[in-house]
C-alpha cells in the first residue's frame, strides 16, 4: 500500500514538472514569438512535417537513421567494451600497461575528435559511427573495468573450491557478479552516444535528428529546430527507459528492496 502511494506520488510529481515546463514554454513563446516558437507552432510545424518529409524522408525515417547509428556503434563498443574492461580488470598487469593510455583518452570529448576523423575518413557514414563509438566505449570499459576490480573475494574463493579454470572463473563467476557495473556503463553510453550522434549529423549529413536541426538553422525554421530538439529528448528518454527494463529483467535483485 505504501509502495503504491509513493508510485502514485512520483508519478504525480513527474506530470506536474512536465506540465510546469509546458507552462513556461508558453509564457517565454508569447513574449518572443519571432525567436520562439509557441507549442501551437511546433505541434503544427511536426504536423507539417509529415505532411512534407525533409528530403524525402519521413520523420520516422529520420528518426531511425539516427537510431541505427547509435546502435551500429553501440554494439561495436559493447563487444569491445565489455571484452577489454574484464581483461583489465582481471590483470593487473594488462590494467597498468592500458589504463594511462584510456586515461589520457577519456578526458577528450568526441566532439574533438570531428576534425580528425573527417581528415582521415571523409563525411560519409563511417564518421559518424565512430564518433558515436568513442563517446559510447569509455563508460563501458571502465566500469566493466571497475566492476569486475571489486568483485568480492569470497565468491573468487568459492570458484577456486570447485577448481574453475580462467575461463570458467570469468564466465561464471565475475562476469555474472559485475553485470550491474556493466550494465550502468551501457546505460551511460547510450545517452553519451544518443547526444554524440546529433552532434555528428548537425555537421554533415542528410538525415537524422541532427540534420533536422541543422535544416531549421539554415532556412531559419525554428520551429523545426524545436520539433527536433523534442523527438531527440523523447526518444533519448524512451531509449532509457527500455534499457532499465531490460536492467531490471538481468539484475532482477538490484530493484528488490
Amino acid at each position: 500500500m505504501k509502495k503504491n502511494r509513493s508510485q502514485a506520488r512520483d508519478i504525480m510529481l513527474s506530470t506536474l514538472s512536465i506540465l510546469g515546463l509546458i507552462v513556461v514554454w508558453f509564457l517565454v513563446s508569447n513574449s518572443k514569438p519571432d525567436f520562439f516558437p509557441t507549442p501551437m507552432a511546433t505541434i503544427e510545424r511536426f504536423i507539417k512535417l509529415i505532411e512534407k518529409p525533409v528530403m524525402k524522408i519521413s520523420i520516422l525515417g529520420h528518426i531511425f537513421a539516427s537510431l541505427k547509428r547509435v546502435m551500429l556503434a553501440l554494439i561495436a563498443a559493447i563487444i569491445l567494451g565489455v571484452g577489454i574492461g574484464l581483461v583489465m580488470g582481471w590483470n593487473k598487469k594488462v590494467r597498468a600497461a592500458i589504463n594511462p593510455i584510456l586515461m589520457a583518452l577519456r578526458p577528450i570529448p568526441p566532439i574533438a575528435w570531428i576534425p580528425l576523423i573527417i581528415l582521415l575518413f571523409g563525411i560519409g557514414e563511417f564518421p559518424k559511427v565512430l564518433l558515436v563509438f568513442i563517446g559510447a566505449f569509455f563508460p563501458i570499459v571502465m566500469n566493466t573495468m571497475s566492476g569486475v576490480s571489486l568483485v568480492d573475494d569470497m565468491y573468487l574463493k568459492v570458484g577456486k573450491i570447485y577448481k574453475a579454470n580462467t575461463w570458467q572463473m570469468l564466465r561464471h563467476v565475475v562476469f555474472p557478479a559485475a553485470m550491474p557495473a556493466i550494465l550502468a556503463g551501457i546505460k551511460i553510453a547510450i545517452s553519451s552516444g544518443w547526444m554524440v550522434v546529433v552532434a555528428a549529423e548537425m555537421l554533415s549529413s542528410k538525415s537524422g535528428l541532427g540534420f533536422l536541426i541543422n535544416r531549421g538553422r539554415d532556412s531559419y525554421d525554428v520551429a523545426l529546430i524545436m520539433v527536433a530538439m523534442i523527438l531527440i529528448g523523447v526518444v533519448g528518454a524512451l531509449l532509457s527507459a527500455v534499457f532499465t527494463l531490460i536492467e531490471r529483467k538481468l539484475c532482477g535483485w538490484m530493484s528488490k528492496e
